[in-house]
């Protein structure tokens, strides 16, 4: 039995990098193809609209599953998850590259996962050391030095820099309370009735921008929306989660600082703009805070007081780590993604 698993586990954690890479892959096109998509369809409309297309999706995606429904808890924060990365994050990014190129705002996207650390660990109630708010101010503050020098205003934050921060900042959040209701529903049932929640709102906006200016397009901006729809929305997060499951929270979600830099790569040889030696030394200085973030969070751990009852009964000390900081309870959390797929 102890051979079969070792022989397996190995296989299991490829699959999960293969996947968890998959997800990164799809991810780092959404600020190209919002780029292409916002240059000739109202910024409104393709990002409400890209939720409706993605919220049928998931609408049949339950209906053959046989998902059970939240409960009203889980609706709550739920609606927190559809604030951040149904609503927040498409809708500002699409307002800022009407009139900003995607390699900037790739920058911007690089202090994402701290703040979905940062959320995470105000969330959890935990209290991380000196060093992890330290990384955090530093990664931030390099890069508002960045759009405060670059961006369409300089020596201040223009609208468009506002846009991109207030998008990072709601997905960050979606992000970590999507991460802990992902125990409870698995991750793909979490991005689906987030986007089943937002039904109402995504609809009504939708229709009322395609109402003010109806949709003319060129086929690659109907292209880039089709791929914000389905594979940024949608099925890019059944990768992400699948793989998160598989590999472990901790080893795949080090993937995601390879996203940045893929963006970069797709806005230069897919759109043509110019990467900046500035873009490129800001990304990489705030990849490395939020390195020393993700590093500085982690705790050692921590012994209950079990450990002392165990000595003074003569029996050898339970070492326990705190549930938060567990990768053997966390990927059972995520585990059931595999089942529920």
């Amino acid at each position: 039995m102890k051979t079969k698993s070792s022989a397996t586990e190995p296989k299991t954690v490829t699959a999960g990098l293969a996947l968890g890479a998959l997800g990164v892959l799809a991810f780092s096109m959404s600020l190209p193809m919002t780029r292409v998509a916002v240059q000739h369809l109202d910024p409104w409309f393709v990002a409400f609209g890209r939720a409706v297309g993605a919220g049928l999706l998931a609408s049949i995606y339950l209906l053959a599953t046989g998902a059970p429904r939240p409960t009203r808890d889980q609706w709550r924060r739920l609606a927190i998850v559809a604030l951040g990365v149904v609503v927040g994050f498409p809708l500002f990014t699409s307002l800022a590259l009407t009139s900003q190129t995607s390699a900037h705002g790739a920058v911007v996207v690089t202090v994402l996962p701290a703040m979905t650390a940062v959320f995470a660990v105000l969330r959890a109630g935990e209290r991380p050391p000196p060093r992890f708010w330290l990384a955090v101010a530093g990664g931030l503050a390099a890069v508002l030095v960045f759009l405060a020098t670059t961006g369409t205003v300089h020596g201040s934050l223009s609208t468009v820099d506002v846009y991109l921060l207030a998008a990072v900042t709601l997905c960050g959040l979606g992000y970590a309370e999507g991460g802990r209701l992902a125990r409870e529903l698995g991750g793909a049932r979490t991005i689906c009735w987030a986007l089943i929640l937002s039904l109402p709102a995504t609809v009504t906006i939708a229709l009322g921008a395609a109402t003010l200016h109806p949709p003319r397009a060129n086929a690659a901006a109907w292209a880039a929306f089709g791929y914000l729809t389905v594979i940024s929305m949608f099925l890019g997060f059944f990768a992400w989660y699948a793989g998160l499951a598989r590999g472990g929270i901790a080893r795949v979600g080090q993937i995601q600082l390879g996203q940045p830099v893929l963006t970069l790569l797709w806005s230069a040889s897919l759109l043509g703009e110019t990467v900046t030696p500035a873009s490129i030394g800001a990304a990489l200085l705030v990849l490395s805070c939020v390195l020393l973030t993700q590093h500085s969070r982690a705790r050692p751990a921590r012994t209950l007081p079990s450990r002392v009852a165990a000595l003074e009964g003569g029996g050898r000390p339970e070492r326990r780590r705190h549930p938060e900081h567990c990768p053997a309870q966390i990927d059972d959390g995520a585990g059931r993604l595999a089942d529920e797929r």
